[in-house]
């Protein structure tokens, strides 16, 4: 009898599962085919509720705190609640009817159906809250505040749910007796204690996939969030650790370079906007990566780009040497420009210090060794982890041009051209510019620079003591009291000129007042300074002028070309313009183009001469006509010109590489015509090979490159597929 009972129990056993198989089977074939989406919209709304409660507890508790905080909002409930006890017991009662649910839908065999539910219903609302914290504010971190979330809530509510089913599985109960890697693991959470090996693949599966939509939120919105560096150094942290654990640092790298190509390395993009996102782009990648791998990525674009732009030196030394700490904005500290923010950076005194390392202590080293990482997969092979470490911002934007020469002479132009049109010898700044350079760039490199600016300090004192001495002349002879006034309104900026860029000359006739002080000057420095003699550059400098009209005044400061113009009106009210060209000494295309200042001032009046292209120009009488007359300008105060519309003092990098370049176009014209056509890197070292006696050739691809454009502009060569040759 034992054994048939037996054989009973066997088979009734064995029938149960079957007989549920059919059922399953059976209510599968009859739900509608909506069923699951039914499903996942419950456990949408069911989670919904949860979090709402959650965010009420803490709210709740902020009251009863009496500290509410100004700055918190609905969203930031999460960063400082207690799930431990409170919120977990008030949320109970739904998580048991949601696991009665499940339970019931297990029952009936729905388990793939009913996981997968409330699975894809706990990633929408993951995916909804990390897309609600991060939003377009890049100036606050929402990555540990996800990571609370994820506790407060997904974990919370899986943790009810599986203990209510009776998952909870042991990290020792596998079959083969041995230890799940998973035991390593955090042993517990806030409010649950010890969690299940499920819990905790649960817990890996939902901070990953935070993880990885933070990370491609923040990628998609990289442009707006490095153009608001460093304001927005909140997402870059966020994403550094996003990537640093989904290691999917490619996808930022692609997708930060089609925005970059589509956004900003276009022709409507000035080359400085181009400069700025540069230097910013750098700043961050550093945080993100600070071995410098997916920077040389992501900036090469970039760099080719920029390379393209005649302006770009300009703008680069521009961008060194202003007082907008480098940032387009102008958030910089007042007055400090990029060099001395570069200056201040601990991370850029790497390339200072670097041969010091060997001095370090053995601690340090140590110390050093234990967080040295390695270089990402993608990393060059050919360039070294250090190497590639010792690169700072300076290094990259000197990497855009081809040379720190070109940079350093495209700086000394923009100094001289600074130091010419000053109205005063104060040039701290300058000074102190000049020595971040020369530790970038070394004292060689920087000595024309250091001797003009040192020509401005000894120019102060020498203006001192020839005043001082042409006063005591004036005290000692009669009749020369007005010679005091007279040389005491003129400064000199003395200049040597063997180190300064070549300076722009035009003749000039001044008035014969003005030429009796200039002569008055120079004797005086040549007794002083003797043998030493002054050249006058009469067109270099600017002066201060003061019309009076009516007893009422206008101040104007412009260059002695426009000086001298308006003073021949001091001898005759009216000119014609041939005659004043002449009196001036200046063409009459000159005179037209800066005649116009004063008509346009309403100064002056033009009318139709003898002759058609002779006109007449005359002086008005009254500040009336004035008034009337003037065309630019409705107050009546001080009037400034600091450039003489447009023109250079001395001559640009271009013009004198031009000039330099000359000397080789016979020897390209020669190469041409024996081999017929030949590439520019051909013609480059073909010129480097064989012109090494004075003047040796030293020019970069870059230079010859443009060199060679003005010579196809001047239609003396002609390029064909990438080829060089004779224009026929």
């Amino acid at each position: 009898m034992s054994k048939r009972k037996l054989k009973a129990v066997d088979c009734s056993s064995s029938l149960m599962p079957r007989y549920q198989l059919m059922v399953s089977s059976v209510l599968l074939t009859t739900l509608p085919s909506s069923f699951p989406e039914i499903l996942n919209v419950y456990f949408k709304k069911k989670l919904e509720e949860l979090n709402v409660i959650m965010a009420e507890s803490y709210e709740s508790d902020q009251l009863g705190n009496h500290e509410p905080s100004e700055s918190s909002n609905a969203s930031d409930w999460h960063c400082g609640m207690d799930i431990d006890g409170q919120e977990v017991s008030e949320s109970n009662f739904l998580v048991k009817n949601i696991g009665k649910v499940v339970g019931d839908l297990r029952c009936l065999g729905f388990t793939s159906v009913t996981e997968d539910a409330y699975s894809s219903a706990i990633i929408w609302l993951l995916k909804s809250k990390v897309y609600e914290l991060a939003g377009d504010d890049y100036r606050v971190p929402v990555l540990g505040c996800v990571k609370k979330w994820i506790q407060a809530v997904p974990l919370q509510f899986l943790h009810a749910l599986l203990t209510y089913l009776g998952d909870s599985v042991d990290y020792d109960s596998g079959s083969s007796g041995l230890k799940s890697p998973l035991a390593s693991r955090p042993s517990s959470f806030p409010g649950i204690g010890v969690p299940s090996e499920a819990l905790v693949r649960w817990h890996m599966r939902l901070e990953y996939f935070a993880y990885e939509t933070l990370q491609d939120l923040r990628i998609g919105k990289l442009f707006e969030i490095i153009v608001d560096y460093p304001e927005s150094s909140p997402a870059i942290e966020d994403l550094k650790l996003c990537l640093e654990y989904t290691g999917q640092h490619s996808k930022l790298v692609d997708s930060f370079i089609s925005s970059l190509r589509y956004r900003l390395l276009t022709a409507g993009a000035s080359t400085n906007d181009i400069l700025h996102q540069y230097v910013s782009t750098i700043k961050a990648l550093r945080t993100i990566d600070p071995t410098g791998v997916f920077l040389e990525a992501v900036g090469e674009p970039i760099r080719d780009y920029l390379r393209g732009r005649k302006d770009t030196i300009k703008c680069i030394v521009t961008m060194l040497t202003d007082g907008s700490g480098g940032n387009a904005s102008g958030t910089g500290n007042a007055g400090d420009n990029l060099l001395e923010e570069l200056n201040r950076d601990a991370e850029n005194q790497e390339n200072a210090d670097y041969d010091n390392h060997a001095n370090i202590d053995e601690k340090q080293a140590w110390l050093n060794s234990q967080s040295w990482e390695p270089d990402p997969v993608e990393a060059d092979p050919l360039k070294g982890s250090r190497n590639r470490r010792k690169v700072d911002i300076l290094g990259l934007m000197v990497s855009i041009i081809g040379s720190k020469d070109q940079l350093v002479n495209e700086y000394r132009v923009m100094l001289a051209e600074k130091l010419l049109n000053k109205a005063d010898f104060e040039i701290d700044s300058d000074i102190r510019t000049l020595e971040l350079l020369k530790i970038h760039f070394g004292e060689s490199s920087m000595q024309k620079c250091e001797i003009m600016l040192n020509d401005l300090i000894d120019s102060k004192r020498t203006n001192s003591n020839i005043k001082t001495s042409l006063l005591k002349s004036s005290q000692t002879v009669p009749g020369q009291e007005e010679a005091e006034i007279s040389h005491d309104i003129l400064d000199a900026t003395i200049i040597s000129s063997n180190f300064w860029p070549p300076i722009q000359t035009e003749d000039l006739v001044v008035p014969a007042s003005v030429d009796q002080l200039l002569s008055n000057y120079a004797k005086r420095f040549h007794q002083i300074k003797t043998p030493r003699k002054l050249l006058w550059k009469k067109n270099l400098g600017t002066v201060k002028l003061e019309l009076e009209f009516e007893g009422r005044s206008m101040q104007f400061t412009v260059a002695p070309v426009h000086a001298a113009i308006i003073m021949r009106f001091q001898e005759k009210p009216s000119w014609t313009s041939k005659t004043l060209a002449t009196e001036i000494g200046i063409p009459m295309d000159s005179l037209n183009r800066r005649i116009s200042f004063w008509t346009s001032k309403g100064i002056l009046t033009e009318s139709a001469g003898p002759d058609a292209d002779d006109h007449t120009f005359t002086v008005v009488d009254s500040m009336s006509d004035v008034n009337k007359n003037s065309i630019a300008n409705e107050r009546l105060a001080e009037y400034q010109m600091t450039e003489d519309e447009g023109e250079s003092s001395v001559a640009s990098v271009e013009e004198q590489l031009k000039k330099e370049m000359t000397v080789y176009e016979k020897f390209i014209i020669g190469m041409l015509t024996n081999f017929g056509s030949m590439s520019l890197d051909r013609i480059h070292n073909t010129l480097k090979m064989f012109c090494i006696a004075e003047p040796s050739y030293d020019k970069s691809l870059q230079q010859l490159q443009s060199f060679l454009s003005g010579l196809v502009a001047d239609e003396k060569l002609e390029t064909r597929d990438g080829l060089y040759l004779l224009k026929r």
